[in-house]
């Protein structure tokens, strides 16, 4: 089984170098998956209230025999929960569905600055942190502008920032904020879905130099970015092959030949925290 690095996070705690997606793993299937993700090896499982499978993700868990702290958790708050109260009741229902008594990272899903709430949402995500219901704190899909909202609202830093990472959009400025602030980036879609580069050659030139599969390089890729991948898959191979990408280095030329696929808006689809709302 792959041994995973992982991250020290500005709050002491750490972090695998590579997690599992579970959206929209559902039901006995969506369960039979993720405790697959984690019989080869995965101990970072993000789910979200949104997702609607956080008891498939707690199921699974169970099922897994893991000792709980050897697996960390991640749920996230939906937009509809923002204000205050709301969101310390959705992260208690989260943990309900979960079976759990703490998430290890709970995070607020879209800033949806038109409500305007998500301040509310971080001091009750700081509030939950001191109670012990939360271990990390952090957010996802927030700008540069929403994360110096919520630091100066309550002089602390989110652990973590979850947002559209793949080589058709790599996110350079956000990456280099991140890297002042402090914070952990983590990669959504980190092949980029149906528009993922996987017959590009500066995919597949490494691929086969190194006898690996294109999507290995680009996971490889995120890794040597510093970003944290949540690849998602139901297929236990595919899944395996995910966690595989630690035994090989990409060079400096086929790491900028790989960044250099961006395009100039290359989001899937128009997710712009600015105006894109999820509720």
């Amino acid at each position: 089984m792959a041994q995973i690095p992982t991250y020290d996070l500005n709050d002491g705690t750490t972090i695998p170098a590579i997690g599992f997606g579970t959206y929209p793993l559902r039901g006995e299937a969506g369960t039979t998956s993720i405790l697959g993700a984690l019989e080869a090896g995965y101990r970072l499982v993000d789910t979200a209230v949104n997702y609607e499978n956080e008891f498939e993700v707690g199921e699974a868990l169970r099922r897994s025999g893991l000792p709980r702290d050897e697996v960390l958790v991640a749920s996230k708050i939906p937009g509809r929960h923002h204000r205050y109260d709301d969101a310390i009741a959705s992260v208690r229902a989260s943990l309900d569905r979960l079976g759990l008594e703490h998430t290890d990272l709970h995070l607020i899903h879209w800033p949806n600055p038109s409500q305007g709430h998500y301040v509310e949402a971080w001091r009750a995500l700081v509030q939950l942190q001191k109670d012990g219901l939360v271990r990390s704190i952090g957010v996802s899909n927030f700008t540069e502008e929403h994360l110096t909202r919520i630091i100066d609202d309550t002089g602390v830093t989110p652990a973590v920032n979850q947002v559209e990472l793949h080589p058709r959009f790599p996110q350079e400025a956000l990456r280099a904020v991140h890297e002042r602030l402090g914070i952990r980036t983590e990669a959504w879609s980190p092949m980029g879905k149906r528009r993922a580069p996987l017959d590009e050659d500066a995919v597949t030139a490494p691929a086969e130099a190194y006898g690996v599969t294109p999507g290995q390089v680009i996971l490889r890729w995120h890794v040597q970015l510093g970003s944290l991948p949540i690849p998602k898959s139901g297929d236990p191979a595919r899944q395996a092959q995910n966690l595989d990408v630690f035994g090989f280095e990409l060079t400096d030329q086929e790491m900028a030949a790989i960044s250099g696929l961006a395009e100039p808006d290359g989001r899937l689809f128009g997710g712009d925290p600015d105006t894109h709302e999820e509720m």
